[in-house]
């Protein structure tokens, strides 16, 4: 499709980017186990090191940028977006730049913030803090859609300049 043809495609519906973000959770749990879990296992019981908690939100937050930027900018989706026909593209309706990648990749991490405060206030613990990152990312998040009645765009959409559009059927190239 011509970049004018994808920027007058429709935004995915609410339940859509929700099937979405799940299916793309499943997809992390293998990114972060291949490139995170492997080597501090190996760390751990080769040499009996641990990394410091912040480094390793640090080097996780790394690894899981380069995921999201290297398929948006390869091709506007990610595995779990091929698979639900949504699309990521600039406003203009082609490919994202490497430098917008980032900032939308910077823009979508801010739903942590929230997590941060209320972790803070309510001081929970092990699966109570899992359970609220992923009940904000997977159903909080994509709510903020409904506060763009017009182009249904979420929040780091909208700062990051790029548009999420749901692909017609048989439109979808997997790569």
């Amino acid at each position: 499709m011509t970049p004018a043809e994808l920027s007058q495609l429709q935004p995915p519906s609410f339940w859509r980017r929700v099937c979405c973000s799940l299916y793309e959770q499943l997809v992390l749990l293998g990114v972060i186990a291949i490139t995170f879990l492997v080597p501090n296992l190996a760390l751990g019981m080769l040499f009996g090191i641990s990394l410091p908690s912040w480094l390793t939100f640090f080097y996780l937050y790394a690894v899981l940028g380069i995921y999201f930027v290297w398929y948006w900018c390869k091709s506007g989706q990610t595995l779990a977006m091929q698979t639900w026909r949504v699309r990521l593209i600039n406003q203009a309706g082609y490919e994202l730049s490497k430098r917008q990648a980032w900032w939308r990749y910077v823009y979508a991490s801010l739903w942590l913030l929230p997590c941060i405060l209320l972790q803070y206030i309510f001081e929970f613990h092990h699966w109570q803090i899992i359970e609220m990152l992923f009940t904000v990312s997977l159903f909080l998040w994509p709510l903020s859609t409904l506060i763009d009645p017009m182009d249904h765009q979420s929040i780091p959409d909208r700062f990051a300049r790029t548009r999420l559009v749901e692909l017609p059927k048989g439109m979808v190239t997997l790569s």
